[in-house]
This record gives structure tokens, sequence and C-alpha cells, in this order.
């Protein structure tokens, strides 16, 4: 880390003020749209289902990763991280358990959709509860095993934000990376691509797929794969080979998540997109009733 006042190695001024606000504006897109999803499913009756569950438990991720990334902005900001050992530690968890959290929900809402669509039968809400509960839970154990000695949390190269430590490349942090990483991201994604895929077979000629099944597997490999061949690269490469600033782009690359996400599940349903409007609009949606 930095001290105070000082450039971190491998970084000019301009560079650390980009990352800040790269990160301000990712952090502040993904906290409104996701916020005001949040904010219509306590507004909004029509949006309490067993299958709307699942989108509002991956807004709550999402908004925990833009938290993280507000943070993580205003440290670059200030080209310092002021919060000390113990909230690099609380940061690192945080962000952990809300992005295994957004990758395990986005996995929960496929297989949702895919019961939905392919069984013709509706999500039962004891099923919904259970799976909210399982990606909570599962994401909260694993992000905390760093915190109980398997794995470590530490900066980032910037120095102004806390993840998984990297760098050691021990059989420590090996063993953890390859255990998390095929609870946590190969097995959501197989469940995501493959829920999509069985979907687009059985009812793309029909005409009643409604929904986007390409999008959300694109959003795990292009926005969290490259975290994973960055972890992959640690584990059998000498880091210092990798420059501090490339090393950067897949934090940069994550913190997209939450506004994508937001765009495909909330903005992309038509009947949350009316639920947005009614608390944004409240009066013009009784008059629509009305009439």
């Amino acid at each position: 880390m930095a001290e105070p006042g000082t450039l971190p190695p491998g970084f000019e001024e301009l560079e650390v003020l980009a990352v800040g606000t790269v990160l301000l504006v990712e952090a502040l897109s993904g906290l409104s749209l996701n916020g005001l999803t949040i904010f219509s499913f306590c507004k909004t009756p029509e949006l309490w289902t067993p299958s709307h569950l699942l989108v509002l438990s991956l807004a709550v991720a999402d908004s925990g990763i833009s938290l993280n990334a507000l943070i993580a902005a205003v440290s670059s900001l200030l080209r310092r991280w002021p919060y000390g050992s113990d909230g690099c530690q609380a940061h690192g968890f945080q962000g952990f358990a809300t992005a295994l959290a957004s990758i395990c929900g986005s996995a929960a809402i496929a297989w949702g959709r895919y019961h939905h669509y392919c069984t013709r039968s509706q999500l039962a809400w004891n099923t919904a509860v259970l799976l909210v509960l399982f990606v909570w839970l599962s994401s909260v154990f694993w992000a905390a095993l760093p915190l109980l000695g398997w794995g470590h949390y530490d900066y980032e190269p910037l120095g102004t934000c806390c993840t998984l430590d990297y760098s050691r490349g021990d059989r420590n942090f090996i063993s953890f990376l390859i255990t998390m990483a095929f609870f946590n991201f190969l097995m959501p994604l197989f469940i995501t691509l493959t829920s999509y895929s069985l979907m687009e077979q059985k009812l793309a000629k029909s005409g009643r797929l409604q929904v986007n099944t390409t999008l959300p597997g694109r959003t795990l490999l292009f926005c969290w794969g490259p975290y994973a061949v960055l972890y992959l690269c640690a584990a059998v490469a000498d880091m210092s080979s990798i420059s501090p600033k490339l090393q950067m782009v897949p934090a940069l690359i994550a913190k997209t998540v939450p506004t994508v996400n937001a765009v495909n599940y909330a903005l992309g349903s038509e009947v949350i997109r009316r639920g947005i409007w009614q608390c944004l609009l409240p009066e013009r949606s009784v008059r629509g009733r009305a009439q």
C-alpha cells in the first residue's frame, strides 16, 4: 500500500485519478439502478412473487458490489487506503461475499426461469426462499474462509481497495482458488449456460421465450472471467511479470456487473419496469389504472 501523499508503485497521478473516476461512475450507476429496483419491489405488490424474489436478491448483491466500488473509488481519489488493516479485511470480505452472491444469484435466476418456462409450473415460495438462503449462506461461508486462514485478503496493486491476495501463489492460495472457483464460478456458469440452452431448444421455435438467454452467460464469462484468468496466472506464474495496471483491469471490468444485471433483469422485464415507473411517477400510474 502506498504511503499517504505518495503514488502507488507503477501508477502515475492521472492513472490513479482515472481508476478512481471509473470506479465512481460504476458505483453510482450500479447503486442507482439496483437501488431503484429494490425500492420498486418494496412499493409494488405486483412484484411480490417467488421468481421476482430471486431478482430482488440479485439486486441486493449487486448493490453490495457497487457499495464496495464506491469505497474503493473514494480511496483511489484520496490516493490512499484510510481505513487500516481491519478495514481492508472487512472491505475484502464484503466485496467477495456480494460478488459470490451475484454470481450464484444469476445461476439461481437461470434455473428458476428454466423451471418456469420448461416445466410449465410456477416457482414455489419455499423453493425461492431456500434458493436465496443457500446463495447468501454459501457466499458468506466462502467469503469468511480467508478470514479464518484459508486464503487471505490484502490490498490490490493500486493500494486503495482490497480483495483476495493472489500475490503469494502458495499452496494455501492455490488450494483455496481451485476449490472456490469450481463451486462458485464453474458450477454457476454451467447451470446458467445449461438452463438457458435448454430453454432455447424447447421454446425458441414456439416464440414464447421472452427473456434474454445469451446476456447472463456472457456477463459471467466476460465480466468475471478476467478475474478467473488473473487468479489462474497467479497460481502458475510469478505475478511480478504482470504490470500493476494490467492487474487492476479485472477489478474495473467486474464492477460493471451491477449495471449490466440491472439492465438485463430489471429494465429488461416489463413487469419490473412497470413497477419502477409506478414508484417514479405514482400519480401517473394511478391515473393509468383508473382509465
